[in-house]
């Protein structure tokens, strides 16, 4: 057997040929298109952030001022009850939330000074008996009820638990409200991720299960955030008769008292 056809034996029996590879220039052609598809995934994936966690919050929500530039610290040290000089609760239980002209009208009658914003309350709301209308930082969804007696009353918690330090401030901050739901950008919180520093950052359902579990509060059936209730009715439903022993004698008890905090 000549030279010639041994080489092309050992070829056909181990396909290693220069003929089999590719050349060099298709190597370096794939390469090429492999880093171009990878950098283009990299930028798109730069850019959804951008515009998922920048962009889309500034668009989602706009801001609004409100009517006065109402100076909380110097309400608190001039009245004699502190912030319960204006937010209190009447005779039958129920919480005077925020507070109407006729409370005003006892000490700002006429301006007090040259303030401005003092002359735009006399003269566009206490003279004409009109409302101001305040733009309110928590006020929930109208399907969510929040009992401040069972909170402030019965549970003894501060009010700067879920408001902040507001009757520290000297201006009021913008308010920023969504242009989809119409609820203030408070009750789901600055950061779009649901992160938080303090517990008055937001107010969602997730902060109530939180405060309930980390307190150990008893009540008659427990506080679930939305996923874990989520979660907890698939079990009940592909396992019935594993709900957890307790009174079910109503309707809220039977829906986890969904009833008590929603309408």
């Amino acid at each position: 057997m000549s030279k010639k056809d041994e080489k092309e034996k050992a070829i056909a029996l181990t396909g290693d040929s220069e003929a089999s590879s590719p050349p060099d220039g298709a190597k370096k052609e794939e390469n090429g298109s492999g880093g171009s598809i990878l950098l283009f995934f990299i930028v798109g994936f730069i850019a959804s952030l951008i515009v998922g966690w920048i962009v889309f919050p500034k668009l989602l929500y706009s801001q609004k001022k409100q009517p006065i530039d109402f100076n909380h610290a110097l309400h608190v040290e001039t009245v004699d009850e502190g912030c319960q000089s204006c937010h209190f609760f009447r005779d039958d239980g129920s919480f005077s939330g925020v507070p109407k002209l006729t409370q005003c009208t006892g000490c700002h009658e006429e301006a007090q000074g040259e303030d401005p914003e003092e002359t735009k309350l006399v003269e566009e709301y206490v003279a004409k008996g009109r409302e101001v209308p305040w733009l309110v930082y928590s006020r929930q969804p109208n399907c969510v009820f929040f009992s401040h007696a069972a909170h402030v009353k019965m549970a003894k918690m501060e009010c700067v638990t879920c408001h902040g330090p507001i009757g520290e401030s000297s201006h009021a901050r913008i308010y920023e409200e969504n242009r989809i739901t119409g609820i203030s950008r408070d009750i789901w919180g600055k950061n779009i991720a649901g992160l938080k520093r303090n517990s008055w950052d937001r107010m969602k359902m997730d902060e109530c299960a939180e405060c309930h579990a980390s307190e150990a509060i008893k009540t008659e059936v427990s506080i679930e955030t939305p996923m874990l209730g989520f979660f907890n009715n698939i079990i009940r439903l592909a396992f019935p008769g594993t709900e957890k022993p307790g009174r079910k004698n109503s309707v809220q008890t039977q829906h986890e008292a969904c009833f008590v905090c929603h309408k």
